[in-house]
């Protein structure tokens, strides 16, 4: 009986290896962000790490400021860990994004101070062509034109043609070893049914070698009929439940 439901998120990354390329979903909001893999991720110590996504992260303490600042706005979650954890945390190699760093003086990121100090690499890339990238390892393409970068230091190494006289940059495929992604519901055969924006968790569910799913809850084969499911199961692995309370501290096993 097929089941790719993995009891906890340590066990689920522990065959991480250290220099592994990594897609990172969630779209800017602790809403839609794989929180408990990436602090699972920071527990199993793997290092040399690169990553795609569409953000740098804000790290634990400017995490911890946002959310008394959205207090009467937005009941921002305690177990909210992003890429800036494992930044601060020395584990980054890469970062592969569009927003790598804060919006002032007073929010500077981690991988933001990282890569001052000489100790991360960045590829800078627009956000559609991010997406672009990764959903063309999903789909088999090796690489497409687009007309976003001439000019610019994305083009910078990349083959760029003109096509009806406007210049387009070839942009190649980025598949990855590991995928973490955040989905609502799942069921044992990894189906995924996503809330709210599903880019980047959609896009990178099955553009990586494993695709693991962090998930609001597992329901009976069946309850998810076919025109709902987002994302069918074969290009999902594991499948791991967040608890029903949640745990405040990212080092906590889980």
């Amino acid at each position: 009986m097929i089941n790719k439901v993995v009891a906890t998120f340590d066990e689920a990354v522990a065959d991480i290896p250290s220099g592994a390329m990594i897609h990172c979903g969630g779209f800017a909001s602790p809403f839609n962000m794989p929180s408990y893999l990436i602090a699972a991720l920071a527990r199993q110590g793997a290092s040399g790490l690169t990553f795609a996504s569409t953000s740098a992260g804000t790290g634990v303490e400017i995490a911890a400021r946002l959310r008394a600042q959205m207090a009467p706005l937005v009941d921002w979650p305690l177990d909210y860990w992003d890429l800036g954890l494992l930044a601060d945390l020395g584990r980054m190699r890469k970062l592969i994004t569009s927003f790598p760093a804060g919006t002032g003086r007073e929010t500077v990121w981690p991988f933001e101070r990282a890569l001052e100090r000489g100790e991360v690499e960045l590829e800078l890339i627009g956000q559609g062509s991010l997406a672009e990238r990764i959903r063309a390892a999903k789909a088999g393409i090796a690489a497409f034109y687009t007309p976003v970068g001439p000019g610019t230091a994305t083009a910078e190494g990349k083959e760029v043609r003109d096509f009806g006289g406007v210049p387009h940059v070839m942009e190649t495929a980025l598949p990855a070893d590991f995928a973490l992604v955040r989905a609502y519901r799942a069921d044992r055969l990894g189906n995924l049914v996503f809330r709210g924006p599903r880019t980047f968790n959609q896009t990178m569910a099955g553009a990586a070698r494993v695709t693991i799913a962090e998930v609001e809850e597992v329901v009976p084969l069946g309850e998810l009929g076919p025109e709902a499911i987002h994302t069918p199961g074969v290009y999902v692995q594991r499948v791991v439940v967040r608890p029903s309370t949640p745990i405040p501290s990212w080092d906590t096993p889980c």
